[in-house]
């Protein structure tokens, strides 16, 4: 594993894809709310372009700056924090071609088979440098998770909407055995080490996306199937979300920064599966339940984005060389 200590460094790091990837979260929130026929298609439009937005203007810096850094891309994969979130890159656009397949099927269908590749790929390599390299299980992160099970999750659901239900499934398997893989070894590590330390502790947020991944995968992947695989993992997504409701504690604490957009699309996952349920279920008032989901996830996220706008201008958002 490389020597590299993870110390902040000016410039664009690729935890801030975290951005864009809540916001590609958001925009999928509202899709599904538009597919209940519940909002307006155009608002989900308007967050998967500003999604793509970010996500190009963070490209274009990450791809110049990196070269410039000691070690190169070689240091920037390997880096036992921050690695992981380079997996965003291609996850993101997995999921800006999802959004894209609503209007032109082909170019979103041509768009998601290269970032898929490219996930796919990615997850191999950091995978295998991860057993050559030798963990430190202090520095295990629930970010860990995203390379493989949260991208094997977006590629199932990407796969399946093109109408490849073999490759869907394939992908499912990935992210769904990663998961179970993964999850143990990060909850050991955050139940029998030390806290994580104050910069990392936003990414507890995290271990609320998979479940909640997994549930909207599995739906995609069986037309909706609400069976005994999808309440289980549904009972598992309420877990995670009582989880993070008994850690606001902790995060109240925490200084703004990037790293609190970790918070962003795995909450936004729990609200879009949450969405499935309440139509699901079609309680009394169910479209004012689903409404308080989808105002409720948009205003988190507005305040996100609210607070990075203030952070920016006192430039206090990006990391600082010591």
């Amino acid at each position: 594993m490389s020597t590299r200590t993870s110390e902040p460094h000016a410039g664009i790091t690729p935890n801030l894809f975290g951005i864009a990837y809540g916001l590609i979260g958001l925009a999928g929130c509202w899709g599904y709310a538009a597919l209940l026929r519940l909002t307006p298609a155009f608002v989900s439009d308007i967050l998967c372009v500003s999604s793509a937005v970010v996500w190009l203007a963070l490209l274009a810096g990450y791809v110049v700056q990196v070269p410039r850094r000691p070690g190169g891309w070689s240091a920037e994969l390997t880096d036992p924090v921050l690695g992981p979130f380079v997996a965003l890159i291609p996850i993101v656009g997995m999921l800006l071609a999802i959004g894209l397949m609503r209007h032109d099927r082909a170019a979103g269908q041509w768009l998601f088979g290269v970032f898929a590749a490219a996930t796919i790929v990615l997850a191999g390599w950091l995978t295998g440098q991860w057993i050559l390299g030798g963990l430190d299980l202090d520095r295990l992160h629930p970010g860990y998770v995203l390379p493989t099970a949260a991208g094997g999750f977006v590629a199932t659901m990407g796969a399946a909407l093109a109408g490849w239900s073999g490759p869907a499934r394939v992908f499912f398997g990935l992210g769904l055995v990663s998961w179970l893989v993964l999850e143990p070894m990060i909850l050991a590590r955050l139940f029998f080490r030390p806290p994580l330390p104050p910069q990392l502790r936003p990414t507890l947020a995290i271990g609320a996306g998979p479940p909640a991944l997994a549930g909207l995968a599995y739906l995609v992947l069986t037309h909706g199937k609400a069976d005994a695989v999808a309440f289980a993992l549904a009972g598992y997504t309420l877990l995670a979300a009582l989880i993070q409701l008994r850690l606001i504690g902790v995060y109240r604490h925490l200084h703004f920064s990037s790293g609190f957009w970790a918070y962003a699309f795995p909450y936004t996952a729990v609200a879009t599966f949450a969405l499935h349920w309440v139509a699901y279920a079609h309680p009394p008032g169910y479209r004012l339940w689903a409404w308080l989901v989808i105002l409720a996830i948009t205003a988190f996220v507005a305040v996100l984005a609210a607070e990075t706008t203030v952070a920016l201008a006192r430039h206090r958002f990006l990391p600082q060389p010591h």
